[in-house]
């Protein structure tokens, strides 16, 4: 079993609602193995009411989960860097849209705010992609972000290539394991299967 007590992570959820359950087991499992959990949320995913679930329920289930408020606005995520909040910051899901933000150092959101400000003391911020055009417009984001310094993925692989062939989706039963390495400076191995 791993073991994160002592550990304080930035839980951030962007508008991928379809992964919102995988998401939210995830939080639980690394309470369950000790982390403290900070919740950040982006504009989208704090506010937008959708097939999969109303926005209120989805607030009070992160801070329950967290034992803490959400983080929601950007002055409240600027002190993630100065104030070194966290251990790693986790994007979980994180959409093509932040990929791309990140990828391109804008910071407009709760979360790429949080994510830069975090990354700025050489720490690990570990993304958990759920986007349909990770292999179209947003394959050169990944590639990028790859590429760069404190970034980590959980693995990834196609969620349905028949339907949907540029869609990835990571394992997010990975989402421990990977945030285990990163916090040792490592990418978890194979990143794609």
């Amino acid at each position: 079993m791993l073991d994160f007590n002592g550990v304080t992570i930035g839980f951030a959820v962007t508008g991928s609602f379809c992964t919102f359950g995988d998401a939210f087991e995830q939080a639980r499992n690394l309470t369950r193995f000790g982390a403290k959990l900070i919740p950040i949320m982006s504009e989208n995913a704090f506010n937008i009411n959708t097939r999969f679930g109303g926005a209120a329920a989805r607030k009070q289930e992160l801070e329950e989960i967290c034992g803490a408020g959400i983080i929601t606005t950007i002055a409240d995520a600027e002190p993630f860097g100065p104030k070194k909040m966290a251990d790693v910051l986790l994007v979980c899901p994180c959409t093509g849209n932040t990929m791309a933000k990140l990828a391109n150092s804008i910071t407009d959101t709760p979360v790429t705010m949080a994510v830069k400000s975090h990354i700025r003391n050489n720490r690990p911020a570990v993304l958990c992609v759920a986007t349909n055009d990770a292999l179209a417009g947003n394959a050169k984001n990944i590639g990028m972000l790859m590429n760069l310094r404190n970034y980590y993925f959980v693995p990834l692989r196609q969620d349905d290539s028949e339907k949907k062939p540029a869609s990835v989706i990571s394992d997010f039963t990975k989402v421990p394991e990977t945030v285990k390495y990163a916090l040792k400076g490592k990418q978890i191995q194979p990143v794609i299967f």
